[in-house]
Protein backbone atom coordinates (compact mmCIF):
# COMPACT_ATOMS: atom_id res chain seq x y z
CA UNK A 1 0.00 0.00 0.00
CA UNK A 2 1.47 3.18 -0.82
CA UNK A 3 0.02 6.76 0.40
CA UNK A 4 0.68 10.11 -1.37
CA UNK A 5 -0.90 11.69 1.17
CA UNK A 6 0.62 13.55 4.38
CA UNK A 7 -0.09 12.40 8.12
CA UNK A 8 -2.25 15.72 8.32
CA UNK A 9 -4.09 17.00 4.94
CA UNK A 10 -5.19 19.99 5.44
CA UNK A 11 -7.08 21.59 2.18
CA UNK A 12 -8.09 24.69 3.74
CA UNK A 13 -11.93 24.93 3.72
CA UNK A 14 -11.71 29.04 2.95
CA UNK A 15 -13.60 31.04 5.29
CA UNK A 16 -14.08 33.18 2.72
CA UNK A 17 -16.64 30.80 1.21
CA UNK A 18 -18.87 31.02 3.80
CA UNK A 19 -19.51 34.88 3.52
CA UNK A 20 -19.96 34.22 -0.28
CA UNK A 21 -22.72 31.51 0.50
CA UNK A 22 -24.46 33.62 3.49
CA UNK A 23 -24.08 36.71 1.03
CA UNK A 24 -26.02 34.75 -1.71
CA UNK A 25 -28.47 32.57 0.96
CA UNK A 26 -29.50 35.54 3.36
CA UNK A 27 -30.51 38.32 0.32
CA UNK A 28 -32.83 35.78 -1.35
CA UNK A 29 -36.51 35.65 -1.34
CA UNK A 30 -36.82 32.33 0.73
CA UNK A 31 -33.35 32.98 3.39
CA UNK A 32 -30.97 29.99 4.15
CA UNK A 33 -27.39 28.99 5.21
CA UNK A 34 -25.66 25.85 4.57
CA UNK A 35 -26.03 23.19 6.79
CA UNK A 36 -22.11 22.65 6.89
CA UNK A 37 -21.41 25.69 8.35
CA UNK A 38 -22.83 24.09 12.16
CA UNK A 39 -19.34 22.37 12.38
CA UNK A 40 -17.41 24.83 13.61
CA UNK A 41 -15.86 23.71 17.38
CA UNK A 42 -18.97 24.33 19.17
CA UNK A 43 -21.10 23.18 16.70
CA UNK A 44 -19.04 19.86 16.50
CA UNK A 45 -19.40 19.13 20.18
CA UNK A 46 -23.01 20.03 20.41
CA UNK A 47 -23.50 17.89 17.81
CA UNK A 48 -22.22 15.37 19.33
CA UNK A 49 -24.48 15.92 22.59
CA UNK A 50 -27.64 15.32 20.03
CA UNK A 51 -26.53 12.35 19.54
CA UNK A 52 -27.00 11.10 22.97
CA UNK A 53 -30.45 12.38 23.31
CA UNK A 54 -33.58 10.08 24.13
CA UNK A 55 -35.61 11.90 21.39
CA UNK A 56 -32.67 11.20 18.79
CA UNK A 57 -32.96 8.16 17.53
CA UNK A 58 -31.04 7.50 14.61
CA UNK A 59 -27.63 7.63 16.31
CA UNK A 60 -28.57 4.66 19.14
CA UNK A 61 -30.82 2.95 16.31
CA UNK A 62 -27.75 2.80 14.10
CA UNK A 63 -25.29 1.89 16.02
CA UNK A 64 -27.87 -1.15 17.21
CA UNK A 65 -27.63 -1.94 13.44
CA UNK A 66 -23.85 -1.89 13.22
CA UNK A 67 -23.17 -3.79 16.34
CA UNK A 68 -26.18 -6.67 15.59
CA UNK A 69 -24.49 -6.59 12.11
CA UNK A 70 -21.21 -6.54 12.31
CA UNK A 71 -20.31 -9.75 11.24
CA UNK A 72 -22.01 -9.71 7.96
CA UNK A 73 -20.61 -5.53 7.24
CA UNK A 74 -17.41 -6.93 8.00
CA UNK A 75 -17.40 -9.87 5.56
CA UNK A 76 -19.14 -7.60 2.88
CA UNK A 77 -16.39 -4.16 3.20
CA UNK A 78 -13.71 -7.35 3.23
CA UNK A 79 -10.25 -8.00 5.34
CA UNK A 80 -8.41 -5.66 3.19
CA UNK A 81 -9.93 -2.19 2.90
CA UNK A 82 -9.18 1.80 3.11
CA UNK A 83 -11.91 3.10 5.19
CA UNK A 84 -12.62 6.84 4.65
CA UNK A 85 -14.74 8.34 6.61
CA UNK A 86 -17.12 11.67 5.37
CA UNK A 87 -17.98 13.65 8.45
CA UNK A 88 -15.91 11.74 10.63
CA UNK A 89 -16.91 13.84 13.66
CA UNK A 90 -15.72 12.18 16.90
CA UNK A 91 -15.28 8.91 14.80
CA UNK A 92 -17.06 7.17 17.52
CA UNK A 93 -19.05 5.00 15.74
CA UNK A 94 -16.04 3.87 13.49
CA UNK A 95 -14.59 2.50 16.25
CA UNK A 96 -17.04 -0.19 15.74
CA UNK A 97 -15.77 -1.16 12.54
CA UNK A 98 -12.10 -0.52 13.69
CA UNK A 99 -12.39 -3.15 16.36
CA UNK A 100 -13.77 -5.86 13.76
CA UNK A 101 -11.69 -5.56 10.53
CA UNK A 102 -8.98 -7.82 11.00
CA UNK A 103 -6.81 -5.58 8.54
CA UNK A 104 -7.64 -2.07 8.07
CA UNK A 105 -4.77 -0.76 5.56
CA UNK A 106 -5.33 2.71 6.50
CA UNK A 107 -7.96 5.24 8.25
CA UNK A 108 -8.56 8.43 6.42
CA UNK A 109 -11.36 10.95 8.27
CA UNK A 110 -12.57 13.86 6.49
CA UNK A 111 -13.86 17.11 7.99
CA UNK A 112 -14.50 20.49 7.89
CA UNK A 113 -13.92 20.83 11.59
CA UNK A 114 -10.15 21.02 11.91
CA UNK A 115 -9.86 21.61 15.75
CA UNK A 116 -12.12 18.22 16.55
CA UNK A 117 -10.51 16.22 13.29
CA UNK A 118 -7.22 16.85 15.43
CA UNK A 119 -8.61 15.96 18.60
CA UNK A 120 -10.59 12.64 17.33
CA UNK A 121 -8.21 11.37 15.03
CA UNK A 122 -5.28 11.97 17.94
CA UNK A 123 -7.68 10.07 20.00
CA UNK A 124 -8.03 7.07 17.62
CA UNK A 125 -4.11 6.65 17.13
CA UNK A 126 -3.83 6.19 21.00
CA UNK A 127 -6.75 3.26 20.60
CA UNK A 128 -5.33 1.73 17.58
CA UNK A 129 -1.31 2.31 17.94
CA UNK A 130 -0.53 0.55 14.62
CA UNK A 131 -3.19 1.97 12.69
CA UNK A 132 -2.07 4.51 9.89
CA UNK A 133 -4.39 7.39 10.46
CA UNK A 134 -4.63 10.00 7.69
CA UNK A 135 -6.70 12.95 8.64
CA UNK A 136 -8.36 15.21 6.15
CA UNK A 137 -9.88 18.81 6.88
CA UNK A 138 -11.63 19.42 3.85
CA UNK A 139 -15.76 20.32 2.57
CA UNK A 140 -16.62 16.90 1.54
CA UNK A 141 -19.22 18.60 -0.56
CA UNK A 142 -16.86 19.57 -2.79
CA UNK A 143 -14.33 17.27 -5.00
CA UNK A 144 -11.64 15.71 -2.74
CA UNK A 145 -8.25 14.11 -4.60
CA UNK A 146 -7.10 11.56 -1.95
CA UNK A 147 -4.23 9.95 -3.77
CA UNK A 148 -4.87 6.70 -2.48
CA UNK A 149 -3.05 3.76 -4.35
CA UNK A 150 -4.67 0.56 -2.85
CA UNK A 151 -2.75 -2.30 -3.68
CA UNK A 152 -3.99 -5.58 -5.37
CA UNK A 153 -6.40 -7.18 -3.08
CA UNK A 154 -7.16 -4.23 -1.05
CA UNK A 155 -10.45 -2.00 -2.11
CA UNK A 156 -11.26 1.57 -0.87
CA UNK A 157 -14.37 1.83 1.40
CA UNK A 158 -16.54 5.15 2.79
CA UNK A 159 -17.84 5.11 5.85
CA UNK A 160 -20.74 8.02 5.87
CA UNK A 161 -22.76 7.26 8.76
CA UNK A 162 -25.69 9.16 10.15
CA UNK A 163 -27.68 9.77 7.42
CA UNK A 164 -26.09 13.28 6.39
CA UNK A 165 -26.91 11.90 2.80
CA UNK A 166 -30.47 13.03 3.32
CA UNK A 167 -28.90 16.63 3.73
CA UNK A 168 -28.70 16.50 0.14
CA UNK A 169 -31.69 16.97 -2.36
CA UNK A 170 -32.06 14.06 -4.68
CA UNK A 171 -30.08 15.68 -7.68
CA UNK A 172 -27.43 16.75 -5.46
CA UNK A 173 -27.16 13.52 -3.53
CA UNK A 174 -26.58 11.82 -6.98
CA UNK A 175 -24.07 14.07 -7.65
CA UNK A 176 -22.22 13.73 -4.40
CA UNK A 177 -22.08 10.14 -4.60
CA UNK A 178 -20.96 10.28 -7.97
CA UNK A 179 -17.63 11.56 -6.10
CA UNK A 180 -17.43 8.82 -4.17
CA UNK A 181 -18.24 6.50 -7.08
CA UNK A 182 -14.62 8.01 -8.33
CA UNK A 183 -12.89 7.78 -5.40
CA UNK A 184 -13.26 4.21 -4.42
CA UNK A 185 -12.97 2.89 -8.22
CA UNK A 186 -14.61 -0.41 -9.34
CA UNK A 187 -15.69 -2.50 -6.75
CA UNK A 188 -15.40 -0.38 -4.21
CA UNK A 189 -17.89 0.79 -1.68
CA UNK A 190 -20.12 2.48 0.71
CA UNK A 191 -21.51 1.76 3.69
CA UNK A 192 -23.88 4.57 4.26
CA UNK A 193 -26.64 5.35 7.26
CA UNK A 194 -30.19 6.05 5.38
CA UNK A 195 -32.90 7.33 7.54
CA UNK A 196 -36.24 5.93 6.62
CA UNK A 197 -39.87 6.94 6.39
CA UNK A 198 -41.65 6.96 9.29
CA UNK A 199 -44.48 8.73 11.29
CA UNK A 200 -44.19 12.29 11.86
CA UNK A 201 -44.30 12.79 15.02
CA UNK A 202 -41.08 10.24 15.70
CA UNK A 203 -39.60 12.55 13.66
CA UNK A 204 -40.80 15.85 14.52
CA UNK A 205 -39.46 14.75 18.69
CA UNK A 206 -35.78 13.90 16.82
CA UNK A 207 -35.21 17.24 16.11
CA UNK A 208 -36.90 19.18 18.64
CA UNK A 209 -36.11 17.66 21.85
CA UNK A 210 -37.28 18.57 25.66
CA UNK A 211 -33.16 20.02 26.62
CA UNK A 212 -32.40 22.57 23.37
CA UNK A 213 -29.75 20.89 22.36
CA UNK A 214 -30.93 21.14 18.53
CA UNK A 215 -31.94 24.90 19.30
CA UNK A 216 -28.72 25.58 20.73
CA UNK A 217 -26.75 23.56 18.16
CA UNK A 218 -29.25 25.26 14.89
CA UNK A 219 -28.59 29.06 16.64
CA UNK A 220 -24.89 27.99 16.85
CA UNK A 221 -24.57 28.75 12.83
CA UNK A 222 -25.59 32.55 13.81
CA UNK A 223 -22.89 32.58 15.99
CA UNK A 224 -20.09 30.79 13.60
CA UNK A 225 -21.28 33.54 11.25
CA UNK A 226 -20.29 36.49 13.59
CA UNK A 227 -17.38 34.99 14.46
CA UNK A 228 -16.36 34.01 10.80
CA UNK A 229 -17.51 36.63 8.90
CA UNK A 230 -18.40 39.39 11.59
CA UNK A 231 -22.17 39.29 10.75
CA UNK A 232 -23.60 40.76 14.02
CA UNK A 233 -26.58 38.27 14.37
CA UNK A 234 -28.24 38.91 17.83
CA UNK A 235 -29.35 35.41 18.37
CA UNK A 236 -31.98 36.65 21.11
CA UNK A 237 -33.55 37.45 17.92
CA UNK A 238 -34.10 33.87 16.42
CA UNK A 239 -35.63 31.01 17.81
CA UNK A 240 -35.26 27.11 16.40
CA UNK A 241 -38.53 25.53 14.62
CA UNK A 242 -38.25 21.87 13.15
CA UNK A 243 -41.53 20.33 11.63
CA UNK A 244 -41.73 17.29 8.55
CA UNK A 245 -42.39 18.63 5.02
CA UNK A 246 -44.81 16.05 3.91
CA UNK A 247 -44.47 16.51 0.04
CA UNK A 248 -41.12 17.28 -0.05
CA UNK A 249 -40.24 13.69 2.39
CA UNK A 250 -37.81 15.61 4.66
CA UNK A 251 -37.46 17.32 7.95
CA UNK A 252 -36.70 21.26 7.84
CA UNK A 253 -34.74 22.79 10.15
CA UNK A 254 -35.59 26.79 10.39
CA UNK A 255 -34.03 29.59 12.60
CA UNK A 256 -38.01 31.72 12.74
CA UNK A 257 -37.14 35.80 13.36
CA UNK A 258 -38.60 37.19 16.30
CA UNK A 259 -38.77 40.91 15.44
CA UNK A 260 -37.78 43.12 12.62
CA UNK A 261 -34.17 43.81 12.22
CA UNK A 262 -31.74 43.99 10.14
CA UNK A 263 -27.31 43.55 10.45
CA UNK A 264 -24.59 44.41 8.44
CA UNK A 265 -22.04 41.97 6.92
CA UNK A 266 -19.35 43.90 5.14
CA UNK A 267 -20.81 46.15 2.57
CA UNK A 268 -24.50 44.43 2.35
CA UNK A 269 -27.05 45.12 4.71
CA UNK A 270 -30.14 42.12 5.57
CA UNK A 271 -33.10 43.02 6.50
CA UNK A 272 -35.66 40.35 8.20
CA UNK A 273 -38.90 40.49 8.84
CA UNK A 274 -40.40 39.16 11.78
CA UNK A 275 -42.43 35.76 11.14
CA UNK A 276 -40.08 34.74 8.05
CA UNK A 277 -37.31 32.20 8.74
CA UNK A 278 -33.66 31.14 7.69
CA UNK A 279 -33.95 27.26 6.40
CA UNK A 280 -30.65 25.74 8.02
CA UNK A 281 -30.84 22.06 7.21
CA UNK A 282 -33.44 19.36 5.61
CA UNK A 283 -33.20 16.05 5.94
CA UNK A 284 -34.81 14.03 3.82
CA UNK A 285 -36.08 10.21 5.05
CA UNK A 286 -35.86 7.55 1.93
CA UNK A 287 -38.04 5.12 1.33
CA UNK A 288 -35.79 1.68 0.54
CA UNK A 289 -36.66 1.53 -3.50
CA UNK A 290 -36.28 5.54 -3.43
CA UNK A 291 -32.82 5.47 -1.92
CA UNK A 292 -31.89 2.27 -4.58
CA UNK A 293 -32.48 4.17 -7.40
CA UNK A 294 -30.71 7.34 -6.25
CA UNK A 295 -27.79 5.04 -5.46
CA UNK A 296 -28.33 3.52 -9.29
CA UNK A 297 -28.27 7.03 -10.79
CA UNK A 298 -24.47 7.29 -9.29
CA UNK A 299 -23.53 3.82 -10.20
CA UNK A 300 -23.72 2.13 -7.48
CA UNK A 301 -25.45 -1.26 -6.79
CA UNK A 302 -27.15 -1.88 -3.25
CA UNK A 303 -25.69 -5.20 -2.37
CA UNK A 304 -26.73 -5.41 1.50
CA UNK A 305 -29.69 -3.71 3.57
CA UNK A 306 -29.54 -3.91 7.77
CA UNK A 307 -32.34 -2.02 9.23
CA UNK A 308 -33.55 -2.29 13.16
CA UNK A 309 -36.85 -4.31 13.61
CA UNK A 310 -38.72 -0.94 13.72
CA UNK A 311 -37.55 0.37 9.98
CA UNK A 312 -37.03 3.87 11.28
CA UNK A 313 -33.15 3.64 10.28
CA UNK A 314 -30.86 1.52 7.49
CA UNK A 315 -27.26 0.87 7.00
CA UNK A 316 -26.80 0.35 3.36
CA UNK A 317 -23.53 -1.01 1.37
CA UNK A 318 -23.43 0.50 -2.27
CA UNK A 319 -21.05 -1.66 -4.77
CA UNK A 320 -19.47 0.68 -7.52
CA UNK A 321 -20.22 -1.07 -10.77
Amino acid sequence: MSFQVPLFLDLEPKTNSFFDDAIHGLTQTSKSLPSKYFYDLKGSVLFDQICELPEYYPTRTELGILQEHMSDITQTLGESVILVEYGSGSSFKTQLLLKSIPDVEAYVPIDISREHLLSASEQTRMNYPNLTVLPVCADYSQQISLNLSPTPGTRVGVFFPGSTIGNFSTDHAISFLKRIHHLVGLNGGLLVGVDLLKDSSVLEAAYNDSQGVTAAFNLNVLNHANEKIGAGFDLSGFKHVAFFNSEESRIEMHLEVLRDQQIQIRDTTIHFQKGETILTEYSHKYSLEHFSETAAAAGFKVEQVWTDDQNYFSVQYLRAV
